[in-house]
């Protein structure tokens, strides 16, 4: 009986062995053909992370942490420039802020604001020595810009049309009195001044001026006279006109917003003028920066306060009109023009 029982029992096992033994042997379900897309899905085992999922190609929303970070990084602002800019502006502003600030303050204070007032601006209307001083700082200004120009045109067209070593030589030089620091040109012209024997009077500021201010002009105008197409003159010509109405017809009308410029230009440079106005100015009267420079060598008086702000506010809105100037003409602004692009 037990041998019966164990044959049947080993019989059992082994066709139990032999009809499980397919269903262990999945080889041939595996075995895909070259592109089909179940091969994948079915080659991971139970509990393993989808790897293919991660691998995704730079810049999609699938991206890692790690260059997602350092992208934000590449794109933040640099703090640091951001912070020193700040800090330069605030340096070079402040100071005028607060001159700016205490022109409206109703005490004599310098350091202690009260309540704003305009008695200091009503205190420099009423001041003669400093209204004759700012009377002949606007006749130096208008005169240096008048006689700047005319001088300036005439060098810059010379300049341009001459095609010799000589005009190219020429044209280096004028650019000299733009990096030579002022106070040796001040100091020249003083010395020139004391040495041909001319007394140093308003006369000799405006000799000064417009000679410091002449390359300005030049290095304005030749730029935009190089730009000038020369057809449009000789065509002038072709048609009868001679060259002097081909100049005054043609080629000045199309100068004219960059003279305009320049003209507004030099006369802010000029009436802001100070070291160049006190190696040749005279006794009396004084341009008002040499009367301010004195004054403030007996002691800041807060009228002074507000004759710096409505110099200063002079002075922007010049400089603003020059710029403008050329843009209401359809043309290059003057920083462009002083850049030479």
């Amino acid at each position: 009986m037990n041998n019966g029982n164990t044959a049947s029992t080993t019989g059992a096992r082994n066709t139990a062995t032999t009809t499980d033994a397919p269903s262990t042997a999945h080889a041939p379900s595996t075995a895909h053909a070259p592109g089909t897309t179940d091969a994948p899905s079915t080659a991971h085992a139970p509990g393993t992370t989808d790897a293919p999922s991660t691998a995704h190609a730079p810049g999609t929303p699938g991206a890692p942490r790690k260059q997602r970070r350092r992208r934000r990084a590449a794109e933040r602002r640099p703090r640091f420039a951001i912070a020193v800019t700040a800090l330069f502006f605030a340096l070079l502003y402040l100071p005028v802020g607060v001159v700016v600030l205490f022109s409206f303050n109703s005490q004599k204070s310098l350091t202690v604001f009260e309540d704003v007032s305009l008695r200091w601006y009503t205190a420099f209307l009423h001041d003669d020595v400093i209204l004759d001083s700012l009377g002949m700082s606007l006749r130096v200004s208008l005169v240096a810009m008048a006689g700047s120009l005319v001088l300036g045109v005439a060098l810059a067209l010379g300049l341009v049309r001459s095609r010799s070593r000589l005009g190219s030589f020429a044209g280096l030089v004028m650019l000299v009195p733009l990096i030579t620091p002022e106070i040796v040109t001040g100091v020249a012209a003083m010395l020139l001044f004391k040495g041909l024997g001319i007394t140093l009077s308003t006369t000799t500021v405006m000799l000064a001026e417009i000679t410091f201010s002449i390359s300005y002009v030049t290095v304005i105008l030749r730029s935009r006279i190089a730009a000038l197409n020369p057809e449009v003159e000789e065509a002038a010509m072709d048609l009868g006109a001679t060259r002097r109405q081909a100049l005054r017809l043609v080629t000045l009308p199309a100068l004219l917003p960059s003279i305009l410029a320049s003209a507004v230009l030099i006369f802010a440079l000029v009436f802001d003028d100070f070291v160049l106005a006190y190696f040749t100015t005279g006794v009396d009267p004084q341009p008002l920066s040499v009367r301010i420079y004195s004054a403030i060598r007996f002691g800041v008086q807060p009228t002074i306060n507000a004759v710096g702000t409505l110099m200063l506010a002079g002075s922007v809105g010049l400089i603003v009109l020059a710029l403008a100037i050329p843009r209401l003409f359809g043309r290059r602004g003057g920083l462009d023009l002083l850049s030479g692009k």
